[in-house]
């Protein structure tokens, strides 16, 4: 009878694992390079050096280092769709003080996500230059997250917690500009406490102009 293979608390077996933890030290391998030298200038040889594995191995995990781009740009994705449920959901509130509290907490979600690792915004910045399939697909995201906003927002005006005039597809990406914003400002002052101070300056903005009278 054949064994069947140890598998972890995930259900996952160690060579599952340790294949995932791979790909991870290759997407991270990668980063540092792009960071350092630049995404074009970067070659497949650099992550495989700077991981000390030959080329043969990094193929096995991925295409080419566009790959690597496509799956961290996916992963980024599914991270912020994730801390907007639940709780964070555009349904999940009927006031605008719970509104207040929401954005707070998705404000805060969103912090973690890009500041965890400072690299991101700095990809997301050079994304565009890629190539123009990226340049599409990058402006598709920012669509995506601008329908999302608009979500929240049609819901506290047909609530009536936000003005009934309210423009919001422009309100939206006027929102996600000013979250944008303070992602890059991040790169030039990751202070948390000042990243804070932020957040609450452009949920003022967002209450003062909008919030129904």
């Amino acid at each position: 009878m054949t064994a069947m293979p140890a598998t972890d608390r995930a259900g996952l077996s160690r060579a599952e694992r340790r294949k995932a933890e791979t790909r991870r030290e290759i997407i991270d391998a990668a980063f540092a390079c792009f960071a350092e030298r630049g995404y074009h200038a970067t070659g497949i040889a650099d992550i495989a050096a700077r991981l000390g594995m030959g080329h043969g191995t990094f193929y096995r995990y991925f295409e080419n280092k566009r790959d690597i781009v496509e799956h961290v740009i996916t992963d980024l994705v599914e991270r912020i769709l994730g801390a907007l449920g639940a709780e964070n959901a555009p349904e999940a509130v009927d006031t605008l003080e719970d509104y207040r509290q929401q954005s707070a907490r998705i404000g805060e979600a969103l912090a973690s996500i890009f500041g965890s690792d400072l690299r991101m915004p700095r990809l997301l910045l050079e994304a565009p230059g890629i190539d123009q399939a990226m340049s599409d697909r990058m402006l598709e995201l920012f669509d995506t997250t601008a329908q999302f906003t608009a979500a929240y927002l049609d819901h506290g005006v047909r609530l009536g917690y936000l003005r009934a005039d309210l423009d919001v597809r422009a309100t939206a990406h006027a929102i996600n500009g000013m979250i944008l914003g303070s992602v890059l400002a991040a790169l030039r002052d990751p202070d948390p406490e000042r990243q804070h101070r932020l957040g609450a300056a452009i949920r003022a903005v967002m209450y003062d102009g909008i919030a129904a009278r």
